[in-house]
This record gives structure tokens, sequence and C-alpha cells, in this order.
């Protein structure tokens, strides 16, 4: 069983417990207290490279990265950063995520938020609307194709963006065929962990032309930024450079390149 299957199965685990303590009637009816839309996909689109900064204290590759770390306290300095959107890792087991971060990552910023898991069942979908998030993270190689297509076609009618994951040519085709209009390319392999940022590099030359790319693993530096803005990547995310940041907020006005930003913050 490589990795991903290990996360998927532990999803699924996860999703069972949750449901027996608030059952999909119970989230249904939260939907009318929910929060205003944040729109996530516009946050993308803007001029130059958007950077989507993301919030995780863990993860399987890279074991603790900033544990007990407040998302409230990090999604404040991200804004103040300058980034476009929040990406907020809920997965619990091997990333030390919940469900309530997304409460606390909105009631900390006015980013739009995407809730990154593993999405496995429309259950997750309702706990995003519900809890804050305004788009959802779904992974081609953690679903089958109709799987895909029926949790694309669910957020969509709970008005949440979806960055559909893809990492290598037979994603991408199985993205393309619903099409999605948020493609994510994940320079690591889910399978091994290993990162190659190449991928993004002879991926992004299958994407047609309308399509939103999100470049994602892999990246700290501006000099890698300005790349992706040359080879036509609409946002890049960006997690375990700035968790590990001493100052997250100079370290996101640094990867977004904004010079004005920058020298405010230097003027005492």
């Amino acid at each position: 069983m490589s990795r991903l299957d290990e996360l998927v199965e532990s999803a699924k685990h996860s999703v069972a417990e949750r449901s027996r303590a608030v059952s999909l009637e119970e989230l249904r009816a939260r939907l009318e207290a929910r929060a205003e839309d944040r729109p996530f996909k516009e946050a993308l689109v803007r001029p130059g490279v958007s950077v989507v900064c993301e919030f995780k204290r863990r993860s399987p590759s890279a074991g603790d990265i900033r544990a007990g770390a407040e998302v409230s306290e990090i999604a404040g300095a991200y804004e103040r950063g300058g980034a476009a959107a929040l990406s907020v890792v809920t997965e619990s087991s091997s990333f030390g995520g919940s469900v309530e971060d997304l409460l606390a990552a909105r009631a900390g910023c006015g980013l739009p938020i995407l809730r990154k898991d593993f999405i496995v069942d429309p259950y997750q979908l309702l706990e995003a609307a519900v809890f804050g998030a305004d788009a959802v993270l779904l992974i081609v190689a953690a679903l089958e194709p109709n799987q895909l297509a029926e949790l694309h076609d669910e957020a969509r009618s709970l008005d949440l963006d979806t960055l559909v994951e893809v990492h290598d040519e037979k994603d991408l085709e199985v993205a393309l065929e619903i099409d999605v209009d948020v493609i994510g390319i994940n320079n690591r392999d889910l399978r091994s962990l290993e990162v190659d940022l190449a991928t993004t590099d002879e991926l992004i030359t299958d994407v047609p032309a309308g399509k939103t790319v999100v470049a994602e693993s892999g990246y700290s530096s501006r000099e890698e930024i300005e790349e992706l803005e040359r080879i036509g990547v609409d946002a890049v995310l960006i997690g375990e450079s700035l968790m590990r940041a001493e100052d997250t907020e100079q370290a996101v006005r640094d990867l977004s390149g904004d010079e004005m930003l920058t020298r405010e913050h230097e003027i005492p």
C-alpha cells in the first residue's frame, strides 16, 4: 500500500467517525449560518503569480514543521505579507490539522480559504462549507474518475471552488475530461513523496488555454516564482518554507516580490 493509499483509507475512517458524531443532516442545517463567500478562483488570477500560503503543522515527508502553531496568527501574518489566498491542511492523523482550523483561519484573516485534505466523501464538502472554506482540494490520484466528477459537481452546488490536483499526464486527462477550471500541478508524487520541479514545467504545456494553473510543492524562492510566471503559471502554493520562517510576514513579502510592501516593513 502506497502512502497515498494509506492517507485515503485514513480519510475514509475519519469521515465515518465524524459523521457518527455530527450527521449529514445536522451539517446541512448549519449551512444557513454559513459565512459570506470569499471567491478563491478570482484571487489566483491577479497580475503576476499569486501566492497561496499554506498552514500545516507537520507532514509525512517533513515530520514536525511548526508544532503548536496557531492558525489565526499565521493566517494574519500571511495576509499582511501579501498572500492572495490561504490553504489550510485539515487532515489530522499525518498533518495535525482539523476542520476547526478553518474557523480559526477565517477569524484571523480576510483571505479566501482552501480546505486541503484527502476529500473522498460529500460529507467533507459540507464540512468545508460549514466551517468556513471557500474552496476544496480534489486529488485526481486519490479518486476514481466518477468519484472526482461527482465531488466536483457537489462542490459547485455548495458554491465551493475546486482546486483539482494532478501529478502526471494521466491525471491531467481525467481532470480535463470533467472540464475543471483550476488545475493544481503537484510536483510531489504522493505515492513516493518525492519532489521534482520539472513536473510543472512538463505538464503545463498540455494544459489548454483558459485554465487557471497552480504550481504546488518544492518552491521557496522569488527566482523560482519568476520562472513560473515565465512559463504561464497563475499561482503557486507554498507551505513548508513559510511555516519554518522566523518572520512569516516578511517571508511572504519576499516571495511575492512586492517591493513597496517590503520597504514599508523595513521602515521603523
